[in-house]
């Protein structure tokens, strides 16, 4: 029963907490970031694939409206 509840919970962690996370973060960091940590997030959307995929429907970033400077 421990097993069941420790995978169950492992399962949850990757599939939703961490890619909730890592939305999060890329939301917060995409614009300005240096190319070390861009390698960064590719990887961890690379590594949390299903999760991100699982959130995919509920989830609409858009992109920053662009300033025109006249």
């Amino acid at each position: 029963m421990i097993v069941a509840l420790l995978y169950l919970s492992l399962a949850g962690a990757y599939l939703v907490v961490i890619p909730i996370a890592v939305l999060f973060y890329l939301k917060q960091r995409w614009y300005v970031v240096s190319s070390i940590e861009r390698v960064f997030m590719y990887f961890l959307v690379f590594f949390f694939f299903p999760g991100l995929l699982v959130l995919s429907p509920f989830v609409n970033i858009r992109p920053r409206p662009r300033q025109i400077q006249v």
